[in-house]
């Protein structure tokens, strides 16, 4: 059991928090609810009290009968704190160490762990000062669960919907249980597309941006494994301790998984390298007088590559998809050896390549399928994780 302050500000999401910390009562934890003024004017604070049996702070100044100063006194007393729903005005305050009510007094008080869940307008979640100000605070340790995309009250269409309660309380959940659940554990993962030269100048590749493949990465760092990332041509931030090996091409990339695959735990194959390559490489560049006929033939598949080698290692492929999603999935974990297959449908721009957010299907060698709601990249990472240490007992 912990014990988890809720942080609830003004928002019409705030209905969603009273399912938030009914679930986490339900787990055995400990909440203490401080609401914002703004927040009891779409619920009241009796809510939060009947469901958390816990009084709800919602005056910096009231009269308690406590002798400990309470904002400080919750504040030790907290193992994680969360807010959600957490407006652009709360967000704004906790960047600029503003702390001028019980929440953001209490949060700057406090050592604990603080979780982020945003809800505004649209509009207001792509505006550059607030991707300002949750950088800072992503750069002072806070963590942020993304909204999704979907119908806002305002009317508007995009981000900026407050996460479901049940990815919530699964993220906070998964938080307070993992002590290092990966630790010690080997874990090569590949990301990102690779490149194949037509000519010293021109080459084909493909759409992924390997977001997905560098979340999985950062996420088994904060697990406690030692992790590779072996990745093509990307334009992302490499995660903070991984040991990072960069490949430009297909064959590239098949060699460094060989080499690094023996010593490995676990294998996911998070990149989308490109099938074919150029049977005609022209030394010169090819110019638009030239005659431009082109001959393609197909690379070694690096994971059917690793069916007959594969010894104790889990291993988990990508299937990014335009149709039959589950058909072709199935037949790659079954054909390739896998032990999980994840299935996205990158034509759906949402959830595509250039995507932050996602939406999978993950299929096991047992037959067994679980579907994974659209959510940012980092918290599916998180949620693969999960299975595959659960099921697989890593």
């Amino acid at each position: 059991m912990a014990n988890i302050l809720l942080g609830v500000t003004g928002g019409i999401a705030v209905y969603k928090s009273v399912d938030i910390v009914s679930r986490l009562v339900k787990l055995g934890h400990n909440v203490n609810v401080c609401m914002t003024r703004a927040a009891t004017e779409f619920v009241t604070p009796l809510t939060f009290q009947s469901i958390s049996k816990n009084n709800v702070v919602c005056d910096m100044f009231r009269r308690t009968e406590n002798v400990d100063i309470e904002h400080i006194s919750l504040a030790q007393k907290a193992d994680l704190i969360l807010i959600a729903p957490a407006t652009a005005n709360i967000i704004g305050k906790l960047a600029c160490g503003i702390a001028d009510d019980f929440l953001t007094t209490t949060v700057m008080a406090s050592e604990a762990k603080v979780f982020i869940a945003p809800a505004m307008n649209t509009k207001m979640y792509n505006n550059i000062a607030y991707k300002d100000n949750e950088k800072i605070l992503k750069n002072r340790g806070f963590e942020f669960i993304d909204p999704v995309s979907g119908r806002l009250a305002c009317g508007d269409i995009g981000s900026g919907k407050l996460q479901s309660p049940e990815v919530i309380v699964d993220i906070i959940n998964m938080h307070l249980n993992k002590k290092r659940i990966l630790e010690n554990k080997n874990i090569l993962i590949t990301a990102g597309p690779t490149r194949e030269p037509i000519d010293p100048v021109n080459y084909i590749s493909n759409y992924s941006s390997g977001k997905m493949g560098y979340a999985l990465a950062q996420k088994a760092v904060e697990l406690g494994a030692n992790v590779k990332l072996i990745s093509g041509p990307t334009n992302l931030e490499i995660p903070n301790n991984v040991e990072f090996i960069s490949v430009v091409t297909t064959s590239d990339m098949e060699k460094e998984v060989r080499n690094h695959f023996g010593n490995s735990d676990l294998l996911i194959m998070a990149a989308a390298p490109i099938d074919l390559k150029t049977a005609n490489y022209s030394e010169h560049k090819i110019k638009k007088t030239d005659k431009m006929i082109f001959e393609f033939v197909k690379h070694n598949d690096i994971l059917l590559g690793l069916k007959n080698i594969k010894e104790k290692q889990i291993v988990v492929g990508f299937a990014a998809e335009t149709r039959q999603i589950e058909e072709y999935a199935i037949d790659k974990l079954n054909r390739k050896g896998l032990d999980y297959i994840i299935a996205n449908d990158v034509s759906n721009s949402d959830i595509g390549f250039n995507s932050d957010d996602n939406e999978v299907k993950i299929f096991d060698k047992n037959g067994n399928c679980e579907k994974i709601s659209k959510q940012s990249k980092i918290n599916l990472a998180e949620k693969i994780f999960l299975k595959i240490i659960d099921e697989m007992k890593l």
